[in-house]
């Protein structure tokens, strides 16, 4: 049963973000929607759930349909309110005053604990704020979820109790889910649309299983373009040698097949396509100057603290080698952050750290959660242009190859999208040229394209980092070694996946 029905939909500003858009939402779909930053996903939405209108088509949606839609940003009217009362003041007052246990079934499905829900929304978390709006609209039980970026700030366990509340939804629910979260989109999701300026295509598959689908596909495309090209080719050389034979013999009859031949060839050539092209979002290249210690650093049970001296847990000895990809495993607070922290600081004073052994040749790249540095009145230009003696025309053409035209070079640190801020972040990071990276949730405002690249460099380069990221696809590519947090102490496992499921559990 159709719900939601799309006829050659597009959206213009400026630049076709998507056209010709024909899809039907139906009962026990579960679309994820992929695309680069900046590229329509938000915009569908909003299209989807009648909050703006199309530029070009037409989108049909049954009688009566309600659609809860789930954005990126916590209304700043709820900000004083309780967790509870947010949730409350979703419902109409009728509603609420006759069945406000609908509250309550809400925040239980999310496993809100009791002592967070008399707590206001701004002293809330990132990641309970996404569970928030999550809860806002599943007190209203609608007959659709469009969710938009739903695993943004969420940790590897609040991402499981995203996952189980999609589970236990009505299987007739139908549900479209933009995201970045590879690893979500497999999980919770059956029909992949790839969003593209010109033919989405949609797969009935997950995401992992409908790239390889689309990758087959935009191949295939370009095979038949490649043979349409070069058959046009072909008929205008034959159409050459034959006009030059009828212009010598006066034939009328060799000068009407040329034409024909010609035409031939337009119409080829008009209707020949050729494979997508992702126009990138910006490039994200790393840099290794290596080294030859074998060695980087070192931990004899150094003790790993909070800010105000609480100790979170001891690394017993433990070392970190030439061409170690180390990933932090724990709990959000277990101390991820601050071990992190601690290795910047011990570098930073050669070693000066209790328990910590820093070789004098490391040179660190560190990126954190909050992009320190990439923030403020500076420009981006003017970023760069002071901590790196590279000349204006070089330091222009590298902002631009990270996605920064020359309008954005200008702008105010404050005033870049995240996305732009952390692919400005990864060429600050090139530039220094390091031989050891520490990554603190590097791909948090990265899309897919972005967390690839990155992926891409960190192998290619042999690089050797510490990292702690909540993004499993990317700690199952990348990490080589993996450091769990537990019981105040760290200790080395094989690999991430026992973590990922007591997280669920």
């Amino acid at each position: 049963m159709s719900l939601i029905s799309l006829k050659n939909v597009g959206v213009t500003l400026g630049t076709p973000l998507f056209s010709d858009l024909n899809l039907v939402i139906g009962a026990g779909d579960r679309i994820g929607v992929v695309a680069a930053n900046g590229r329509g996903k938000s915009t569908l939405l909003h299209c989807l759930a009648g909050a703006a209108e199309p530029t070009a088509g037409d989108i049909t949606r049954s009688r009566g349909l309600t659609v809860g839609h789930v954005e990126q940003h916590v209304p700043a009217t709820l900000l004083d309110l309780t967790f509870h009362d947010a949730v409350a003041a979703a419902l109409d007052p009728a509603t609420l005053a006759g069945e406000s246990w609908r509250v309550d079934v809400a925040l239980d499905l999310l496993d809100v604990p009791p002592g967070l829900r008399d707590r206001p929304v701004r002293a809330l978390s990132g990641g309970w704020q996404r569970l928030l709006l999550l809860a806002r609209v599943t007190v209203a039980e609608p007959d659709v979820y469009l969710l938009d970026e739903p695993t943004n700030h969420l940790d590897l366990e609040k991402i499981a109790r995203l996952e189980d509340w999609l589970a236990a939804l009505s299987r007739d629910t139908p549900v479209v889910v933009a995201s970045h979260d590879r690893a979500f989109l497999d999980s919770a999701t059956n029909r992949t649309l790839f969003l593209r300026p010109v033919r989405s295509p949609i797969f009935a598959l997950p995401y992992s299983r409908a790239r390889v689908a689309l990758a087959e596909t935009d191949a295939a495309t370009e095979r038949q373009y490649q043979r349409d090209i070069k058959t046009a080719e072909g008929l205008r050389r034959q159409a050459a040698r034959l006009n030059n034979i009828g212009v010598n013999s006066g034939s009328d009859l060799l000068t009407v097949k040329t034409k024909q031949l010609k035409a031939r060839a337009e119409r080829l050539e008009q209707t020949a396509k050729p494979a997508h092209r992702e126009r990138t979002a910006g490039d994200i290249r790393l840099a290794n100057r290596g080294t030859h210690a074998k060695v980087l650093i070192s931990f004899d049970d150094a003790p790993v603290s909070t800010p105000d001296g609480t100790l979170l847990f001891t690394t017993g000895k433990r070392a970190i080698c030439q061409g170690d990809r180390i990933v932090l495993l724990g709990a959000n607070g277990a101390g991820k952050s601050c071990f992190i922290g601690l290795v910047s600081r011990a570098i930073a004073t050669s070693g000066s750290v209790a328990g910590a052994k820093v070789t004098p040749s490391v040179v660190p790249g560190h990126a954190d959660q909050g992009m320190t540095g990439i923030e403020g009145d500076d420009t981006p230009f003017e970023l760069l242009s002071r901590r790196f003696e590279l000349g204006d025309q070089r330091l222009r053409s590298l902002l631009a190859g990270a996605g920064l035209n020359v309008e954005m070079q200008a702008r105010p640190l404050r005033n870049l999208s995240g996305g732009q801020k952390a692919r400005l972040m990864m060429l600050v990071l090139r530039l220094t040229n390091p031989n050891f990276y520490l990554l603190d949730e590097p791909t948090n405002h990265l899309d897919i394209d972005g967390q690839e690249a990155l992926e891409g460099e960190l192998l290619e380069h042999g690089v050797s980092c510490v990292l702690a990221s909540h993004d499993r696809s990317f700690v199952r590519n990348v990490g080589n070694r993996f450091w769990l947090i537990e019981k105040r102490r760290l200790v080395e496992v094989d690999d991430a996946e026992a973590f990922f499921a007591s997280a669920r559990r």
